[in-house]
Parts: structure tokens; sequence; C-alpha cells
């Protein structure tokens, strides 16, 4: 899961502010590491880094970021390494220059990498899985084979990724010189919204992960760009957008909604803070009709993603709510660390609990979903160290049991703390007195009244049925073997590794 923006202003050259405050909205939804390009008189000015937007970028980078449009993106690593080379934005010099930034994950990588090397004879240079999507679209805009590009010939290119790219993938992407452009595959899994500001100093148009990146800084929000529909922005501030897949159709990522985007954002015209309020009440009903013998005497939410959905079921239990644990706002979000060990130390920083809210009381924890189980446990033990009485643990979301290929951090279900376990067993292994989970069909109703046009979404992780209709046993495994913990900390002493001999040399 990444974040990416896009930013075009027809007339004042102040994008890569802009760009950055983008990012630093967006950072939620990525930590490793944050990159923007921009382009001014045909030329790109780029800066990437490790780290957060705030330590990747300082005052002589933003500086040099020269130009009236330009892309910007945070980096969750989901497989290769957590090096500054896998950092985004990409470009290539060939065709005409484009730069690129890229979230989501292909399915299909390694017969697209082979491609790219025999037929379109093009060199791979990282492990992400962006630069091959980046590629395939060169090459095929490469094809045409003319001096100056328009709109048509950008939906040309795009048309083609379609057919050739599998997976989950939304992109934006700038030529210097002609604007910038953005495109999301035929399923939607993967969110892409546009907006317009308007000043006395011109327009800016963006597109961005999500709307609340648009509205925090005073963008109006336009409309999202639908499945395998691609849009184009010219120097001119015109707007040109294109169905580019035969076959497309709502289905997007049902744990956006769970965890990844913030409660503020709209996708796909589905308030995901309203969403969250109906996890709150399917679970406090399905509370009342199964531990009815149960006394609960506080509810306190593991922050900050699960406090909507808490104080909601709360309310339905009529039950007093509490923030007994205490967030580290400067500690990072735990799921999207890079591995186990600093995740463990990281739950050990980021909450401390009041003991006052827990002394001598049955306690409900409320958490957005337990997927390896690490911070459930260590926060139930918290729980009891603050002298409670009995720890409920209630999940907004289903057990996650299947990976998650689509560009999410849930690679072996091996790490799954639910992997071959029933509820009572996951229940004993966190160390709760009881566990409930929220229904499947529940989750999909509270996400689905948002937009009842939507149909389908994509729950792979809860019930193993992934929507591009490609992933079986092989590929899974071969996705364990990528992006298992093991793997990632095998990449990362790789790319040291490289690096220490490139700086010997």
């Amino acid at each position: 899961m990444c974040g990416i923006v896009g930013i075009l202003s027809t007339t004042k050259k102040d994008t890569a502010i802009y760009i950055y405050d983008a990012l630093t909205i967006l950072q939620h939804r990525g930590q490793d590491a944050a990159g923007i390009v921009t382009s001014h008189k045909g030329r790109f000015y780029m800066h990437k880094s490790n780290g957060l937007v705030r330590n990747a970028f300082r005052s002589k980078h933003m500086a040099g970021l020269l130009g009236d449009m330009g892309i910007g993106h945070v980096r969750y690593p989901t497989a290769g390494s957590s090096s500054g080379a896998e950092a985004q934005p990409f470009y290539v010099n060939s065709p005409y220059g484009i730069a690129f930034a890229h979230n989501g994950n292909l399915t299909n990588t390694k017969e697209l990498e082979q491609e790219l090397f025999e037929q379109d004879l093009r060199h791979i240079n990282t492990n992400s899985d962006s630069e091959i999507l980046l590629n395939v679209f060169a090459s095929e805009l490469g094809k045409l084979e003319k001096q100056r590009i328009n709109e048509k010939d950008i939906f040309t290119s795009i048309t083609q990724v379609h057919k050739r790219v599998r997976g989950a993938y939304v992109a934006v992407g700038m030529i210097p010189g002609y604007g910038i452009f953005g495109f999301r595959d035929p399923n939607g899994i993967r969110p892409l919204i546009l907006g317009k500001r308007t000043t006395n100093g011109g327009t800016k148009y963006m597109l961005a992960s999500e709307s609340v990146a648009l509205t925090a800084l005073g963008y109006k929000i336009t409309r999202d760009i639908a499945p395998g529909e691609a849009i184009v922005i010219n120097r001119q501030g015109n707007i040109f957008t294109q169905q580019c897949s035969s076959v497309s159709k709502y289905s997007p990522c049902i744990f956006e909604f769970v965890y990844f985007a913030r409660p503020d954002s709209v996708i796909d015209n589905i308030s995901v803070y309203k969403s969250r309020l109906r996890m709150g009440e399917k679970l406090a009903a399905k509370i009342q009709q199964d531990w009815s013998s149960e006394k609960i005497d506080v509810v306190i939410p593991i922050p900050d993603t699960s406090r909507v959905s808490a104080l909601q079921l709360a309310q339905k239990l009529k039950v007093k709510y509490s923030e007994g644990l205490i967030k580290n706002r400067y500690i990072t979000r735990t799921f999207i660390m890079p591995g186990q060990k600093q995740r463990k130390k990281s739950v050990r920083q980021k909450l401390s609990a009041i003991e006052l809210e827990f002394k001598g009381k049955n306690v409900l924890l409320v958490d957005d979903s337990i997927v390896r189980g690490t911070t459930s446990k260590q926060i139930v033990q918290m729980a009891r160290d603050a002298g409670a009485k009995k720890v409920f643990f209630a999940s907004a979301s289903p057990a996650v049991r299947y990976p998650n290929v689509y560009g999410i951090d849930m690679a072996s279900n091996k790490e799954f703390i639910a992997h071959n376990k029933n509820t009572d067993e996951i229940c004993k292994a966190i160390g709760a007195d009881k566990l409930i989970y929220q229904n499947l069909d529940d989750l999909i109703w509270c996400v689905q009244q948002g937009n009842t046009d939507i149909t389908e979404f994509d729950c792979s992780c809860f019930n193993g049925k992934y929507v591009t209709g490609d992933v079986d046993k092989n590929y899974l495994q071969g996705i364990e073997d990528l992006r298992s913990d093991d793997a990632k900390q095998q990449n990362d002493t790789n790319a040291n590794s490289e690096l220490i001999c490139n700086d010997v040399e």
C-alpha cells in the first residue's frame, strides 16, 4: 500500500510544496520512503529518500524542485527491500521522458519482466513491480514512433497496458512539456481521485490516493477515476478521460475501509468514517447476541484506526467508552513496519495504559483487525498488567486467514495468528478471556451502504477469493518466498551489502 499524488498548475511554479503537503497528509499509506519529481522547461527535478516525508525533504531539496507540475509517492514495501533504490517515483528517458508513481501489486510480474527483456528490449534495474509497470507503459508509448504525442496516444498506450498487465495498480505519471496522467486497473482495487483548486493565481489539478489530500489543501473533489479509466491533464489545464479497458468492474479493496484509509476520506463515494460507524453497530449487535451473559464495564479502542467503530459499539451497548490506551504519536503504524522484531519493539513504545480505566474492570478492547497478533497479544497483557479483571477482545473485521497479493503486506498465511486456528484458539493465543470477530457479510454490508452501485469488493485476505482470477497456490508460494519477513530481512541485507560495495568502488 502506497500513497500517490500528481499536481499540475496552469500558472504557478510552486507545485513541489503542494505535493509535499499532500504526501504528508497521505503519510499513513507508507512510511518507508518518500519522493517527488517535478518538471520545468522540459527537465525533471527529483529528490527521494528513505523515511518519513518530513525527514526525506529539507529546504534545500524543496528549493531545487522546480516546475508547475509534478508527482509524489510515499512507499510501503511489500516486495523487494526497503533500500532507497526502490523509492519512487521512477523515471525513464525514453520515450519522451516519463516519471511514474504506482500503488498496488502486479500478479504477472515474472512474465512481464521476461517480455520486457526479450521483446521490448528494456532493462529493469530493481525488484520493484512499479518499475516494470512503468516500462510496459513506456514501451507501448514508444511503439507509436511519434515525435509529438497527444492524449489519444497516451490512452492507446494505457489500453495496451491493461491487455498485458494483471493485478492491482493505480498510477500517476508525468511527461515533461506535456502534462500529467493517471490510470486505474480494471477492477478498481486501489483508489484514485481527481480534484481542482481555482484561485486568482490560476487553477491547480490534483490526482491523489485519498480525498483527504484534496480537501485538506483546499481542492474541490471532482470525482473518482473509474476502474479501467485513464485521465490526462495537459499543460493548458485541459482534461481528457477515456475508458481504456474492454472489461471493467468495481471491486475495491475492503481493507482500505477497515484499516488503511483515513476516516476523513471518501473513496468511490463511500465515507470511510460512516463505514466504520456501521462496523461498530454490527459488531455490537453480534456481541449482544453471542455474549448476552457477559458484563462489560468499559469499551477501550486500540488507537487509532478502531476509534470510530469502538465509539459506536459502546453507544449501542450502552457501555462506558474510554481512551484507556494512550498512543505516542511519534511512533509510526506498526502493521506496516517491515519486520516482526521491529513491530514488537514499536508496540511496546507506542502505547501505554491508564491504570484507572482498567483496574478491577471487565474491559472490551476493540481493534480494526488482527493480522499477526503481535500487537493484540501485547496489549491484552498490558491490560492485565494495568489491573483488568477480564479482558475481552473484538475485531471490527473478520479473521485474516489468506495472503493479500494486491499491495498489502500480508504475504504468508503462516505469519497470520488465525492460520489453522479457530476463534477459541486465537483467543487463547492472544491471551484474552473472550474474542469476537465481525462477520464478513456484515463487513461488506457496512461498506456497501455508502455506495450500493458497488456490488463486489476484494475481500481476499478474509475469504481467499482473488478478484483478478489469476492467483493459484504456486503464485501464493512465490509471493510468500518474496515477501515474508525472513525474505525481506535477507533482501535488506543484500541491498546494504551492495551499497557498501558501491561505496568502496
